[in-house]
């Protein structure tokens, strides 16, 4: 075994593993967790799922507990067939997420670039600032953590489409297939999307220089290894990839059948577009990636987030001024900026001007492209194009997410750069002005900004001037004094701003001179390699560990906890609990009701957290839910006795028909019993089709749930039993929940006529399936978003079952593919090895 070769491999392993241990010291040596909200709400939202498969050993593909009730698939399902999983399972056990995350994008950027034929040594630097750049770390508090995989996985299938390219046609294609297969596991697909325009627009430019080389049956294959490495990644994740789609469509990602308000998410059938660009970068916005605080930073308070910058603040105003975001953006709220590096963004200009490779121009359109989808709505007519003629374009919001391709180019480019001093220094030399001009560029921004930051930004926008003038005059200010308050407030943010451009300048600065004395007189490679990474270290160390390090007083760590302890049960909790009833709603006004988990811990909830709803329940809420919680809001305020409350409560329809049973409204032991909602399941005496789901969602602004339905024609017409039935009024008739489990409920019934129930549950025909004593039979949507069916007079014993056909074949379509891929895999590597031992023979 040549040691000596494979030294700086094992060097740079090492060397991640200490990097990403002291950045994450407190959990590695102090036993301590990194708080993340959306973990936190996911084990608030898949308590009732968790249970079920603890106690049964089965999934419950179905949950109650938020959102009146919606598939489990994004939420806590396994998928047991998918093989790959046990390859990421296996390394968190060795390294913990988050660690896992920021160790997977440095291993497998780093081993991206060796195989461009980066040196191993120079290659580490890039790897660190991959993985340390500024958006990968402000994730891990959010608790985005299957993105974080997503955009770790990146690079390693890049790098197999790469060797697949440029010569090792089976070892790439395997790389491919198995890197890929992780990246769809990661279930991330928005991530997964953008990889796939990077993927493309690199596939065409390899294409067109093995074209111009003469090399098209090389491109031929190639391009039909990588077709077959593409079908075998997807194929153990089939289960996930199917019902994604198929939930995907009655989903907000699908298209709306109703046109109230809605009329863009008709037209695009995916997210609105005002929706999916709330979150645009500005123009100016992206110079965040060379200036990590151009544009203020992070949504926090200025005396928190940089207390150094209320230095130049008059005295009497620094309390207020540091209670002011130091972000003044485009971006609704933001963690943190999209930050790849100074020294990264100086390397790519450097490599725009001297490096030779074609692919530049393709990592140069990706990056472009990358900036000006992440321009959103500021940048409208570029983004609608996409929005409405790219195929899957509309089915993701938060444009700016779309960064993450910059971020993997943009070091990707600068590292080729550095390659290319190394390999000809001297032609560099004589090429200086090159060097120079890059230099300039960056380094030049940099010290403008230093210099004059109010020609590049406007810390305060004229709006937010006038509402803040307005303001302060309302608390009895004068004019003048409101007037300086605003002129503080910029000079705190242009202190902020001045002080990462002057930061980045010297980093450049040190960079370029490293650089420069290398093209004079080169050195050795390790020395180079060494020192570039130091810099990019403490220049990428210095930016992320703001977003969650020590000098925030470890606020973003704790010691662990179970459970339980971020979702405390509250008196009205226990009071509600108390009932024995098998299935009711709860809704919790004393919280945001749609962005709540905690409700969804003890209870089945009416509001919920998840960034993919059914559709039609979100349209219920817009249109008719939001009044109901609104009116009950209100009316815990106005009403002077029970009396009233109960009048308030006897009118909000939406609510009672999805068995509104008690509202939360102090968690003190505030808790209303609303006698009004339905129940789970109720026989009506009138059946009332109408045209659309317009006027659908219309009628149940005033009907009486108790009394009518309201079934949209075409329901009623893929039951032809429903054609000419009217239901018998039966004073005597009764329906009642016998046993609920998330993926079965059953129902008593007995009726002396023929009776239309209603069932207080979310319809979605996509799994559900009912049976009259054991026999299946039809069912319709009714009341926009609730189930409902013909029963026959007499005892009859009713069930509805969650059984998606989907699920089960689609399990056994992966366990094939997961054997199909590890085949191939192996095939892969054992054709190369062979390869290269032939090749080796005949050499010799």
């Amino acid at each position: 075994m040549d040691t000596k070769r494979y030294l700086p491999y094992i060097a740079a392993i090492i060397v991640f593993i200490i990097i990403t241990a002291l950045f994450f010291s407190p959990i590695v040596f102090e036993g301590k967790r990194v708080i993340q909200g959306d973990v936190t709400h996911y084990q608030g939202v898949s308590k009732e799922i968790v249970d079920y498969r603890a106690k049964t050993g089965e999934e419950a593909l179905w949950t109650n507990s938020l959102f009146s009730g919606m598939p489990a698939y994004q939420i806590s399902t396994l998928y047991p067939a998918n093989a790959v999983q046990y390859i990421q399972q296996f390394f968190l056990k060795i390294f913990p997420a988050p660690l896992a995350i920021t160790l997977l994008c440095m291993v497998g950027f780093y081993f991206l670039l060796t195989t461009l034929k980066v040196d191993p040594w120079i290659a580490i630097a890039g790897a660190i600032a991959y993985g340390l750049t500024s958006y990968m770390i402000t994730i891990i508090p959010a608790g985005h953590n299957t993105k974080g995989f997503a955009v770790g996985y990146m690079a390693p299938v890049l790098m197999g489409v790469l060797i697949t390219l440029r010569g090792r046609l089976f070892l790439g294609a395997a790389i491919t297939a198995i890197a890929l297969a992780l990246e769809i596991y990661s279930n991330h697909l928005q991530i997964t999307y953008y990889l796939a325009i990077v993927i493309v627009l690199v596939g065409i430019g390899e294409g067109i220089r093995l074209f111009k080389e003469g090399k098209i049956n090389y491109f031929a294959k190639a391009s039909g290894l990588l077709l077959v490495a593409i079908i075998l990644a997807a194929l153990p994740n089939y289960t996930n990839l199917v019902l994604t789609n198929e939930y995907g469509k009655e989903s907000t990602r699908g298209q709306s059948d109703i046109t109230l308000d809605n009329k863009e998410q008709k037209k695009t059938s995916g997210l609105p577009i005002e929706y999916a660009t709330q979150w645009s970068y500005g123009k100016g916005e992206t110079f965040t990636l060379m200036i990590p605080d151009f544009s203020g930073g992070a949504s926090e308070a200025i005396s928190n987030y940089d207390e150094k910058a209320l230095d130049g603040v008059d005295d009497k105003y620094k309390e207020y001024i540091g209670s002011q975001s130091a972000y003044f953006g485009d971006v609704i709220f933001t963690s943190g900026p999209f930050y790849v590096g100074a020294i990264i963004c100086f390397l790519f200009v450097l490599a725009l001007f001297i490096l030779k490779d074609s692919i530049k121009w393709w990592l140069f359109a990706a990056t472009v492209l990358a900036i000006l989808l992440a321009w959103g709505r500021n940048f409208m007519g570029f983004t609608e194009f996409f929005f409405n003629n790219i195929p899957g374009y509309n089915k993701f919001r938060a444009v700016s997410m779309i960064l993450v391709i910059a971020q993997l180019t943009m070091p990707l480019l600068a590292m080729l750069a550095i390659k290319e001093i190394v390999k000809r220094p001297g032609e560099i030399k004589a090429q200086i002005k090159k060097y120079y001009a890059a230099f300039g560029i960056t380094a030049g921004i940099c010290l403008l900004v230093y210099i004059m930051p109010a020609s590049f930004v406007t810390p305060v926008s004229p709006e937010d001037s006038v509402k803040m003038i307005d303001g302060i005059k309302g608390q009895g200010a004068t004019q003048q004094v409101a007037e300086d308050v605003v002129a503080n407030l910029e000079t705190a943010r242009l202190a902020i701003v001045t002080s990462d451009a002057i930061r980045s300048f010297f980093f450049i600065l040190l960079a370029g001179g490293l650089l420069f004395l290398y093209i004079r007189k080169p050195f050795n490679n390790m020395v180079l390699g060494g020192v570039l990474s130091l810099l990019v270290l403490v220049d990428m160390w210095g930016v992320s560990h703001r977003y969650i390090g020590d000098e925030k007083g470890n606020s973003n760590y704790e010691k662990p906890r179970k459970t339980e302890a971020s979702f405390v049960k509250s008196k009205a909790d226990e009071m509600i609990l108390q009932d024995p009833s098998p299935d009711y709603r709860v809704l919790n006004v004393a919280v945001q009701t749609w962005q709540d988990a905690s409700t969804s811990y003890w209870h089945k909830s009416i509001g919920g957290y998840h960034g993919a709803k059914l559709k039609r329940m979100q349209e219920l809420y817009e249109q008719v839910m939001d009044g109901n919680v609104n009116a009950i809001r209100s009316g815990l305020g106005a009403a002077t006795n029970d009396s009233a409350m109960r009048e308030v409560l006897s009118k909000q329809n939406a609510l009672n028909m999805l068995n509104t049973k008690y509202i939360i409204y102090n968690p003190e032991g505030g808790v209303l019993t609303n006698r009004f909602a339905c129940g789970n399941a109720w026989f009506v005496q009138h059946v009332k089709t109408v045209a659309n789901a317009d006027e659908e969602l219309t009628s149940i602004k005033t009907f009486s749930p108790r009394v009518t339905a309201i079934v949209d024609k075409t329901q009623m017409e893929a039951d032809p039993s429903l054609s000419e039935f009217k239901p018998k009024y039966d004073s005597t008739a009764v329906i009642s929940l016998v046993s609920y489990s998330p993926n079965m409920l059953k129902y008593a019934s007995n009726s002396s006529s023929d009776q239309f129930a209603v069932f207080s549950e979310v319809y979605y025909d996509k799994g559900w399936n009912a049976y009259i004593d054991g026999k299946q039979v039809p069912h319709v949507r009714a009341d926009f978003v609730l189930r409902a069916m013909k029963v026959p007079a007499g005892k009859h014993e009713i069930q509805f079952k969650f059984e998606p056909s989907s699920y089960y074949s689609g399990e056994k379509i992966a366990l094939t593919g997961s054997i199909l891929l590890f085949l191939f895999v192996a095939g892969g590597i054992y054709m190369d090895f062979k390869k290269r031992k032939e090749n080796a023979n005949l050499a010799a």
